[in-house]
């Protein structure tokens, strides 16, 4: 005895060559899936229409074109070499604090954080040759005495960038960090690997690397 599915309980005895029909499905059934049927067929045809559309009124390509030039955020400001208005004033003393300035606007402050004396006094001699302004020369504070590794720390405050940018650009390996202060003065504080400054000629050149600008990106057709 054999009961196959849709047969609804029934049970059927197969002899010979004749075999139960299995009805249709219920009407309900097919009303639903050609609904389905039909819905899938309206989507992809709206689909189709927006795409179009798309491409004729450029907008897609618009679209893309904006999120690829949408920046991930704000660039940092590079220092400039020191351009000069009509009076030949440096870019600097109109308000720019990115704009390298000439020696003669920038006071630096000589510590010496080694062990090694006379230092302090021997590179303020030497910054001063060169045209920059002598403020404070003597040994590093407590925070720093003995605790600059390298050649020297540079130390200049928000309104001082770009004159923090030149006198690192004095030294090899100096490392240029900020603080809150508020004049446009520069800390050289000498670390345990300091020998000498560069001779001018190298450290026109480590300026003019430290002032290059980026490259501007070119636009792409893809992101």
């Amino acid at each position: 005895m054999l009961t196959p599915q849709g047969l609804k309980g029934k049970q059927y005895r197969v002899t010979g060559n004749t075999y139960p029909r299995l009805g249709r499905p219920p009407k309900k059934s097919r009303k639903v899936i050609a609904a389905l049927v039909g819905l899938l067929v309206l989507a992809l045809i709206s689909l189709g229409g927006l795409q179009l559309y798309d491409i004729f009124t450029g907008k897609g390509k618009n679209a893309s074109a904006q999120a690829c030039a949408t920046p991930s955020g704000k660039p940092l400001a590079a220092p400039t070499p020191g351009a000069t208005d009509a009076a030949g004033a440096p870019a600097a003393a109109q308000g720019d604090p990115h704009a390298v300035p000439q020696p003669s606007a920038v006071t630096v402050n000589v510590y010496n954080a080694t062990t090694k004396g006379g230092l302090a006094g021997r590179t303020a001699e030497e910054f001063k040759k060169r045209g920059f302004v002598i403020g404070k020369v003597g040994n590093a504070p407590a925070e720093l005495d003995k605790k600059v590794p390298g050649t020297a720390q540079v130390i200049a405050g928000p309104a001082g960038a770009g004159a923090g940018t030149l006198v690192g650009s004095q030294i090899a390996g100096a490392a240029v960090t900020a603080d809150a202060r508020t004049d446009g003065s520069v800390d050289f504080v000498i670390g345990d690997s300091y020998n000498t400054l560069l001779d001018e000629t190298q450290a026109a050149a480590a300026l003019a690397l430290a002032t290059k600008p980026s490259p501007t990106p070119t636009a792409t057709g893809s992101c």
